[in-house]
């Protein structure tokens, strides 16, 4: 049996979108493909050495409602979350179970300290 999902966090999901830039080439912006509740819940961290600053990567694991494949409130890896100031750049997506219930995304969230 799976454990409860406490979707009580508001996210914004959002997908990249390449707009012409007007000198031949594409300036890439995202666009707010509606807001989703989820479960957020902390995995694993690291520190990366960037030279002159230092970049800390957050592994998380956040679940919310299920969504056919291919429909537009379905994320893919190619998406993010938003809340507030915080990105969580999404690196894959399954289904918690065999019912497609929920979906887990497995996410990153990058800090320049």
């Amino acid at each position: 049996m799976s454990s409860a999902v406490t979707l009580s966090r508001r996210l914004l999901l959002e997908r990249p979108l390449a707009a012409p830039d007007g000198a031949g080439g594409f300036a890439h912006t995202w666009e707010t493909l509606g807001s989703v509740w989820a479960e957020v819940v902390a995995r694993s961290g690291r520190n990366v050495d960037g030279g002159a600053m230092t970049l800390s990567a957050a592994r998380y694991r956040i679940t919310l409602r299920g969504a056919p494949v291919g429909a537009e409130r379905r994320p893919t890896p190619a998406c993010r979350f938003r809340e507030g100031e915080r990105v969580f750049a999404i690196d894959a997506v399954t289904e918690k179970d065999g019912h497609g219930r929920y979906l887990v995304c497995h996410a990153t969230e990058e800090v320049v300290s």
